[in-house]
């Protein structure tokens, strides 16, 4: 039956926060919004209209799907990282929260060093960290890497979601291997690769166990094999004085910074996250 958009919104809120779910206030006004074909702007704006039985009904399909463990992204369809809606699919990762502080700090360094950079980002997945870099620097061109033509395909609806297509382009290839002939040099290579070791993949969350693309979360027997490859195989596009920027996973930091040394890179330091977790590693060539 018919009721307010603000009655709708807190069954739903109540619901999730019943079950448990950290962001009940977030993921509510999201279902609530996908449901009712609006923004989440729009929802708030119309919080004291009624909303209509197909509302409701998908309001209450999406609520099962979300209470039996499929993550809100891949219900809503969309995830907001840095401000820009993302387009999300199981075929890409989430977008998270702590993975912002990785394009904060690539545009933290390029507004100090070069705000027309060439930008390299390497298993880009739905491409939310190069182009919150396009983003925020309409002068930089940036390169979308991943090996998945599904991950690159949502990348390239993200940039048309975000008009950013005229600064970003794409190269389907292998981080692993050395890049494509012609790939060209970049001024600032960015990664968020996969990192979870092997063994721990077992002991993650269902959300993300058993909805996420677990070849985008399998890092190898100790989660740095991506990183290993990506030095060994990428720094010779990197330019002289150009840096490289790296997420990794809780107690990677000093690792992933030694291989960075052992690879020629200098000045080698990491980044907490908002839990205070060392999140971002950088160095320069």
């Amino acid at each position: 039956m018919p009721r307010r958009y603000s009655e709708l919104y807190i069954s739903l809120r109540n619901a999730l926060r019943g079950a448990g779910v950290e962001a009940a206030d977030v993921e509510a006004r999201l279902i609530a919004a996908t449901a009712s074909g609006k923004t989440t702007a729009q929802l708030l704006r119309d919080l004291p209209l009624y909303d209509t039985d197909e509302v409701e009904r998908r309001a209450g399909d999406m609520l099962s799907r979300r209470l039996a463990g499929e993550p809100v992204a891949y219900i809503t369809g969309v995830w907001e990282f840095r401000g820009l809606p993302m387009e999300v699919s199981p075929e890409v990762l989430i977008p998270r929260i702590d993975t912002e502080v990785l394009a904060e700090e690539a545009i933290r360094h390029l507004t100090r060093t070069r705000r027309d950079a060439r930008v390299l980002d390497l298993c880009s997945g739905t491409g939310c960290v190069g182009l919150a870099i396009a983003d925020a620097l309409p002068q930089s061109r940036v390169v979308l890497a991943d090996i998945s033509a599904e991950a690159m395909e949502i990348s390239r609806r993200n940039a048309a979601r975000n008009r950013l297509a005229g600064r970003v382009s794409y190269m389907l290839c292998d981080a692993t291997e050395p890049p494509p002939v012609m790939s060209g040099t970049f001024d600032v290579i960015v990664s968020n690769p996969p990192y979870i070791p092997t063994i721990d993949i077992l002991t993650l969350d269902p959300s993300v166990r058993d909805y996420e693309p677990i070849w985008a979360l399998d890092g190898g027997a100790d989660g740095l094999d991506f990183y290993r490859a990506i030095l060994k195989n990428w720094l010779g596009a990197l330019r002289q004085g150009g840096a490289v920027f790296f997420e990794v996973g809780e107690e990677q930091a000093g690792p992933v910074k030694d291989l960075m040394r052992m690879a020629g890179l200098h000045d080698a330091v990491s980044v907490k996250d908002t839990r205070g977790t060392e999140r971002v590693v950088k160095a320069l060539n």
